[in-house]
């Protein structure tokens, strides 16, 4: 006895010099990552890699980096809190957290912590089946990295994990293909970065789409890759989601005996990791092995026990599958009533996430944004490859003009030349408008998708078939628009209604548009080039109004101003030029807006031809104290 108690004060010990040692390694670190002020993202996360932070070591980096100043370890603290706090499933802590250091990121401008913290909130929404939330923030930093045009290895790691993720939201979506393209996707990546993590999630994930499609030993051929790249890294977490998966395989191939060893050999790994989320996970998948094997008893406190862990940190894919389990136990037990409870709550709990209708609903809109996509990059592909040719083909004839005019005629063929040269310009400038019209389609097209969505998430169907009806109708008037080089300015009214109805989507309908016309004008006489008022109006919406708080209006109205001119207003209340210029140039990567300038070309090459020109003149609105409330814009276009 007195050897047992020797030996146990001898390892506790030495267990608390080597925990004293490993948080004074910490402390040091941190004490030398704020004083030198590492000022690149990823070189900071490499420096504490290795390191598990505690919350009050966390606390230690945030004081030290709030008092230095030093910003990017302030974003560093609140990510690593945001992780803490996801792994125990406080997931509106972890979401609060993030959004902290996404703040400071672009307050600094630093886009690899954006696009880092980007990619943790949408695991954080995924986490909680809030699908479009996921799906936008993970969409978001897919667009930041593919603009960095030399990305390094980090940033490569940063796409691959956007695409595991948006896989894994169209599993949510039982997109089963669509996911299993982006898992190979971002396996690609990590084959070559040599990460051993990455390809552990990636397979296990591959290995949940192909059970979902039924291909069972496929799935278990992916998660057996998983788990050995999880014990090569000896990841406990990454064990215990390959454990389960596995449990679930042979549970369907009906060896119980099996799926209760691999289930059983996780459970207090699970405990010891403390993440809540997958915990759920565990005590449910072993109550339902032990269900399975007519151990009812002890089926049923696991079972609760992963209901009341799922409920408590709202995990509604925990609480609706424990829910499902019960109902199985209780009509084993013949306590049918009790069954049909909990199955009823297992179903209205899925209903409330998705339902197979939606689903499906869902399915046919984004393939048929998929095949928009691919067909609108052909096309595009085409009128450049003829706007080559027809540089090519003017460069060649002032080569051969040029000769022959000295040779010969002179200026006889160089008036010549250039009245070709003139012809081959306007032919390029008309065929670079469609191509641009062309390239933003899919943009807009996927913008009025995913806010059309949210409508068949939420079982809104009568707001689904309206806006799908009006999207519908816009995409046709900009198709047959793109074929003519002008239309009636009542054309182009209908055309702005219809896209102002759309974007008004992403506002909840907050903007009150009003297109006001002077009887003295007849809107279906006067000609316009197609899609001239859309700039302007965009410009409205998210530089004026878009940073705006309560009541939004833009107003469209039409007045003779002549026998020979119309003017076009457009107003709005928004928060004015120079504010909306301050809030573009604090944003870390700003879109350089072509809209207004081409729309100035366009008008230019729409009037050469009349005897008078347009004007644009912009207002800043303001009230008696001198105080902005808005901009208007006045288009003045002669009429012949």
């Amino acid at each position: 006895m007195k050897q047992l108690i020797k030996f146990l004060l001898i390892f506790f010990t030495v267990f608390s010099c080597y925990s004293q040692q490993e948080n004074k390694s910490i402390d040091s670190l941190i004490h030398t990552a704020v004083t030198k002020k590492i000022d690149d993202y990823y070189e900071l996360h490499h420096f504490f890699e290795q390191k598990r932070f505690d919350k009050k070591e966390i606390d230690l980096l945030l004081d030290q980096s709030i008092k230095n100043d030093y910003k990017l370890g302030e974003i560093y603290a609140y990510n690593l809190f945001g992780v803490d706090y996801r792994n125990n499933a406080y997931f509106d802590a972890s979401v609060e957290s993030y959004k902290k250091a996404l703040e400071l990121a672009r307050a600094i401008k630093n886009v690899d912590a954006e696009i880092v913290t980007l990619n943790q909130i949408g695991v954080v929404y995924r986490r909680q089946d809030k699908i479009r939330n996921a799906l936008n923030y993970h969409q978001m930093a897919l667009e930041l990295a593919d603009k960095i045009e030399m990305p390094n290895e980090d940033t490569k790691l940063s796409i691959s994990i956007s695409n595991n993720s948006i896989g894994n939201i169209y599993l949510a979506l039982k997109q089963y293909q669509l996911a299993l393209e982006k898992f190979k996707k971002s396996i690609l990546t990590q084959e070559k970065l040599g990460n051993k993590r990455g390809l552990a999630i990636n397979y296990q994930n591959m290995g949940l789409a192909f059970k979902n499609l039924g291909d069972i030993d496929a799935a278990l051929e992916h998660y057996q890759k998983s788990l050995k790249y999880n014990l090569e890294i000896k990841s406990d977490l990454g064990i215990v989601i390959c454990h389960q998966s596995i449990c679930d395989v042979l549970l369907l191939q009906g060896k119980y005996n099996e799926a209760y060893k691999y289930i059983s050999e996780v459970v207090p790994i699970s405990d010891r990791i403390g993440n809540q989320y997958y915990t759920s996970e565990v005590y449910a998948t072993l109550g339902n092995v032990q269900l399975k094997l007519d151990s009812l008893d002890k089926a049923q406190v696991n079972i609760e026990k992963g209901l009341a862990i799922a409920n408590e940190h709202k995990i509604p894919s925990g609480i609706n599958q424990s829910n499902l389990y019960l109902s199985e136990l209780y009509e084993k037990k013949g306590e049918y009533k009790k069954a049909y409870e909990f199955y009823k709550k297992a179903i209205e709990g899925e209903r409330k996430t998705f339902n197979d209708k939606n689903i499906s609903y869902v399915n046919n809109l984004i393939n048929k944004y998929d095949n928009e996509v691919s067909s609108n990059k052909i096309r595009s592909l085409a009128k450049e490859n003829e706007i080559a040719k027809l540089k090519l083909l003017r460069n060649r004839n002032i080569l051969i003009i040029t000769l022959v005019s000295i040779a010969l005629l002179g200026v006889l063929l160089y008036s010549m030349y250039r009245q070709r040269l003139l012809n081959n310009d306007k032919k390029i400038l008309k065929l670079e408008q469609e191509a641009l019209r062309i390239q933003m389609n899919p943009h807009f097209v996927f913008n009025a998708l995913n806010s059309i969505k949210l409508y068949i998430i939420n079982n809104e169907q009568k707001n689904a078939v309206h806006y799908l009806n009006k999207f519908s109708k816009l995409i046709r008037s900009i198709l047959e628009s793109s074929s003519v080089k002008e239309v009636t300015l009542s054309e182009e009214l209908k055309t702005m209604n219809l896209y102002m109805s759309i974007e008004n989507i992403r506002f909840s309908n907050e903007i009150n548009y009003v297109e006001k016309v002077d009887s003295n004008v007849n809107i279906e006489r006067i000609k316009v080039p197609p899609l001239i008022l859309q700039p302007f109006l965009e410009n409205s919406i998210w530089h004026g109004l878009s940073s705006k708080k309560g009541k939004k209006e833009v107003e469209l109205s039409v007045n003779k101003i002549s026998d020979e001119f119309i003017r076009i207003d457009i107003i709005d209340n928004g928060i004015g030029r120079d504010a909306a210029m301050n809030i573009k140039q604090s944003k870390s990567l700003n879109r350089k807006s072509i809209g207004v300038d081409l729309t100035k070309e366009r008008l230019q090459n729409f009037t050469n031809e009349f005897k008078n020109k347009y004007t644009i003149v912009y207002t800043d609105l303001t009230n008696k104290e001198g105080k902005i409330i808005g901009t208007k814009v006045s288009l003045i276009i002669p009429m012949r």
